[in-house]
């Protein structure tokens, strides 16, 4: 079942990076806003095919990020969605005729080994399907507090500080709407009503939190500064999350400093990968 997940979370991230390519594609292609500030034309590209395509592999790749939690650990899927990095590396450069480059493939080469090596050493297995409330609520006062803390203090930074800071909350939004998800899932295997539990209506409200909190992310900086954050923020989390809520287990003991060291090859790479034009979205201006 754990080899299923993966291919599903490889496959969702993989929905999720041509979504985001093609859309990208669709607002460059847009001819310059002559509509004196109406809002069709400042958003005519939606009404383009590519953009459409967008739309409808970000439900595909959703609904296999569901089934990916429903088959598998929260603490493999989460890490293994970070590949998005990488597919949108590769789904650009096709889509937009741009080759990669020797440092961008590099960074790819080595987020991959540092992904696969955080999981071999790491071995997330087993888990609960549904968590406990208490659990959650040892869970979540922690979060939100330390949540408010750093939203409090971005707002006094700038620039990639802040980027950091802010991307540092999403991250921590996406990796309890994906536990909640994983969790609401577990109810349709028993005997709880899903439209009348607290998870699914907390997690549309936890997800919309984290959406809008990644725009303002967006807003405050470069990629280069939030996207470590916010890839490794949400696969660690989750790491946690999993073995705190669904008691999955993971190994540690001699392997803490290989984990370690996998763990700051993905965060190198990360912020190389997001220099890459084809991940950051200039390629849009040369398209």
């Amino acid at each position: 079942m754990i080899a299923l997940s993966i291919a599903l979370a490889l496959f969702a991230a993989l929905g999720n990076a041509a979504a985001s390519v093609l859309q990208r594609r669709a607002a460059a292609a847009d001819p310059p806003d002559t509509s004196g500030g109406r809002l069709v034309g400042r958003f005519g590209f939606v009404r383009r095919p590519a953009w459409s395509w967008g739309a409808g592999l970000l439900i595909v790749s959703g609904a296999a990020q569901a089934l990916a939690l429903a088959t598998g650990p929260l603490a493999v899927v989460q890490p293994v969605m970070a590949t998005e990095l990488l597919f949108t590396l590769v789904v650009a450069a096709v889509v937009f005729r741009w080759p990669p480059g020797a440092q961008a493939w590099g960074a790819f080469v080595g987020m991959a080994l540092g992904l696969a090596a955080f999981l071999l050493l790491a071995g997330p297995t087993g888990g609960m399907e549904t968590a406990p409330p208490k659990r959650w609520l040892f869970s979540a006062v922690p979060a939100i507090a330390v949540s408010i803390v750093l939203v409090v203090v971005g707002a006094g930074l700038r620039g990639s500080a802040r980027a950091a800071t802010l991307g540092t909350v999403t991250a921590i939004g996406f990796s309890f709407t994906a536990a909640l998800v994983k969790d609401l899932l577990g109810l349709l295997g028993g005997s709880g009503g899903v439209f009348t539990s607290w998870q699914i209506y907390t997690a549309a409200a936890v997800g919309l939190g984290s959406f809008l909190m990644l725009q303002a992310t967006l807003r405050a900086g470069s990629l280069a500064a939030s996207q470590p954050a916010l890839t490794l923020g949400d696969a660690l989390l989750s790491v946690v999350l999993g073995v705190s809520l669904f008691e999955e287990q993971i190994t540690i003991g001699w392997r803490l400093l290989p984990e370690v060291a996998s763990l700051g090859l993905i965060a190198l790479a990360c912020v190389r990968l997001n220099r890459s034009p084809l991940v950051s979205g200039k390629e849009a201006r040369r398209w």
